[in-house]
């Protein structure tokens, strides 16, 4: 297995009913959690780096280069990922080194801006996008958990979200649905119905962002419903610094890090699995 296209890993798990995982990567730790966990579920995921994540590293090319490498050698196939990228120098950045750094998709966030503003920003970087190569999602209203689109009531609207896919030529979109963003519990409740909606109207892949707020059979149900894309992110690092807490009390004297990131790493390693496990359950059951 290696480093695979986005584009073929959405294409292959929309062809028969399922869902592609994508892990927010903060750290080494991180990706190699990840590469491990999908190697161990027998499923392919994405490793995705957010703008916050390469502003706290200061950079996003070691830590693309750390994923594509580990991915090179990954025991199922591995995408590359940036998401909610707002800044277009940023993305010019990227784009102009996806192929050096196995970048095979791009998460354009312009959905602070009002509807024309995002739809003219969406189509111009979904053309720079596809210029190189690039596989691009966009986000119609907003998915922050920030109020925004999860105020009471709030959601995306089916006709709209296919006429701005029309508008913009993206080739993904995340909707807005009933997830939230940085939940440290799992009571989410998705809008099957709506999704159910959007996925017979919108003509590409739909993406559920906050999914670590979201129950295992929710989300089984919602990509049942038609979601093609899985955002994780708190989830890891709630394992991670769970794992790494009991560590540290369990070994008071301790300081080499190994001896005590070693568990944290594989909780996130478990909890990769078993993603992978629920957004896969058609291939695994096929």
């Amino acid at each position: 297995m290696t480093l695979a296209p986005t584009r073929e890993l959405i294409a292959a798990a929309s062809a028969d009913g399922r869902a592609l995982a994508a892990f927010n990567v903060l750290s080494l730790d991180h990706a190699e959690a990840v590469a491990a966990g999908a190697a161990s579920a027998g499923s392919p995921a994405l490793l995705q780096l957010s703008e916050n994540a390469i502003a706290f590293r200061g950079a996003p090319e070691p830590l693309l280069a750390a994923c594509r490498e580990i991915a090179l050698a990954s025991g199922s196939p591995l995408g590359i990922h940036l998401d909610h990228i707002e800044d277009r120098a940023l993305v010019e950045r990227i784009l102009a080194r996806a192929s050096d750094f196995g970048v095979g998709s791009i998460m354009f966030d312009a959905s602070k801006l009002d509807y024309a503003a995002n739809v003219a920003a969406t189509r111009d970087i979904a053309a720079r996008g596809h210029d190189a190569g690039v596989w691009v999602e966009a986000e119609l209203g907003a998915i922050g958990g920030k109020d925004g689109a999860h105020a009471p009531g709030v959601r995306t609207d089916p006709s709209e979200a296919a006429a701005f896919v029309e508008a913009t030529g993206v080739d993904g979109l995340a909707v807005a649905v009933g997830s939230s963003h940085a939940m440290r519990d799992r009571s989410a409740q998705l809008d099957l119905d709506l999704i159910t909606r959007l996925a017979a109207e919108v003509p590409v892949p739909l993406v559920l962002h906050g999914s670590s707020g979201v129950a295992d059979d929710v989300i089984a149900a919602a990509v049942a419903a038609g979601i093609r894309k899985v955002n994780v992110g708190t989830a890891l690092n709630i394992a991670y610094t769970g794992a790494l807490r009991g560590s540290l009390a369990a070994q008071p004297d301790a300081v080499d890090p190994r001896r005590y990131t070693h568990g944290a790493r594989a909780s996130m390693a478990g909890l990769v699995a078993r993603f992978c496990a629920v957004v896969d359950a058609h291939r695994k059951a096929a």
